[in-house]
């Protein structure tokens, strides 16, 4: 349902780039003599009023066409802006951009009732290619603005690649994939070589039964059913087994490493590793509960970051603990070796002299942040995914909980990949211009807390 004046207010960007609402007289008119029934702050059944317009704008008569067309551009220019409020909830917090900075590249509907000169606008764009028997005018529009070229290019200078997992891997050739793991990643042969058979694996199922059922669209997520298939395949190449859990976080990983490689080759931009949005859509795709996806969203992203506080704390505390029972002070100097190195960022070699240990070896040893950062992520996903879980109850339908839960894992151990990976590669590249990542912030916070507990 939309209200009424959005059938004859247009939204637009003006010559300072400020966003304006304009009244369009002869829309509004039109409209009131079209259906009478609505009033301005009227809810309208889209539907109907929509197939109505659609009808008479591609009616040969010149003057209902016009008028009909601009009540729908109107309410494209509505819609448009919702798909740039969405894109900003889902990106804009990890890649610095908000919806104000999106709407100059879509927006671009001059009021006119008639095109003037060979520029199509958008919304006009959008109108001209739509089929009401192939979608809804709201997903099509959804669509229509994400594929725009130009807003494309600017969220990918902002390191947003929005392409799927699925689609990346299938269109990666083994040699090419090679190539980038070696000369952009700089892995191991090993990993190098277990890459290459999970992709080999992944196109003899998952691409091969895609080209077979002849699909189009967006590549879904591997079923059940073919994970294990992979796993298989997989396990014929390098004699290990895999659960379909461990599978998907590769294929996943595997993914993640070509999409940084994607963003960098098309912009030139390194991409950002803090990257944390969910993709509700991924989740639920249903047009009629947007509202209850932003709720959802919202509650996900402060479940992230309050779960990431109680896995460090419970951590934290089991190795205080374990480390009291040693002799010396061991525990304190873990807190305030911890507190250097991440808050403070600081050497090793620049802790130890501090701290009066014999030398740099000493602190990592101490700190052992490969097994500190696994002991986090794990309480840490096991925190998470009970918590949203939960949620999602509230936001799903009982038949659909039990395939959700199982998208919410998936979704939950890539971003807790992506988490930790970007801890780690800080832990390499320390200093004091070097950012901080999202680990280490939350850390020092608890750190912070801790210190003022005591």
């Amino acid at each position: 349902m939309s209200t009424a004046f959005r059938y004859w207010q247009l939204v637009r960007i003006d010559a300072a780039g400020n966003r304006q609402i304009q009244e369009i007289t002869p829309a509004k008119v039109f409209f009131a003599d079209q259906f009478p029934e609505y009033t301005a702050e009227s809810d309208v059944p889209d539907a109907k009023v929509q197939r109505e317009l659609l009808q008479l704008s591609r009616d040969a008569n010149t003057d209902r066409c016009c008028l009909a067309e601009r009540c729908l551009l109107c309410l494209i220019s509505w819609q448009i802006e919702q798909v740039c409020w969405q894109i900003e909830a889902q990106f804009g917090n990890a890649h610095g951009f908000s919806c104000s900075d999106l709407l100059p590249y879509v927006l671009d509907d001059d009021g006119s009732l008639e095109q003037t000169g060979s520029y199509q606008s958008l919304g006009r764009k959008i109108l001209s290619s739509f089929n009401p028997e192939k979608s809804h005018l709201a997903t099509w529009i959804n669509l229509k603005v994400k594929q725009h070229p130009e807003l494309d290019k600017f969220l990918l200078e902002l390191g947003l690649y929005r392409v799927t997992d699925w689609a990346i891997l299938n269109d990666t050739l083994p040699k090419k994939l090679k190539q980038i793991l070696t000369e952009f990643h700089s892995l191991t042969s090993s990993e190098i070589a277990n890459f290459l058979a999970l992709l080999k694996s992944y196109h003899e199922i998952y691409r091969s039964q895609r080209l077979q059922q002849s699909s189009l669209g967006i590549c879904p997520q591997p079923t059940s059913s073919q994970l294990k298939q992979i796993a298989l395949s997989l396990q014929s190449q390098i004699g290990q087994k895999l659960d379909n859990e461990t599978v998907m976080a590769q294929l996943q990983r595997l993914a993640t490493c070509l999409r940084e490689y994607r963003i960098y080759n098309k912009s030139r931009f390194l991409p950002t590793v803090r990257e944390y949005p969910v993709d509700i859509a991924a989740v639920e795709n249903h047009d009629d509960n947007e509202n209850e996806q932003m709720e959802f969203l919202h509650l996900y992203r402060e479940q992230f970051l309050v779960c990431l506080e109680q896995a460090l704390n419970i951590v934290v505390t089991l190795w205080v603990k374990q480390l009291q029972l040693k002799k010396g002070n061991k525990a304190q100097i873990f807190l305030t070796s911890l507190q250097l190195f991440h808050c403070q960022q600081m050497s090793m070699t620049e802790i130890a002299q501090i701290l009066e240990l014999k030398a740099q070896y000493a602190v990592t040893r101490l700190l052992n942040l490969k097994e500190f950062r696994a002991d986090v992520q794990r309480e840490f996903v096991k925190i998470l995914y009970k918590r949203v879980t939960d949620l999602a109850q509230n936001y799903s339908h009982p038949e659909r909980l039990k395939k959700l839960e199982q998208q919410l894992a998936s979704i939950i151990h890539t971003q807790s990949y992506i988490l930790f990976r970007d801890a780690e590669i800080q832990s390499r590249t320390v200093n004091n211009n070097s950012q901080s990542s999202l680990f280490s912030e939350t850390l020092c916070r608890y750190l912070d807390l801790l210190d003022k507990q005591t």
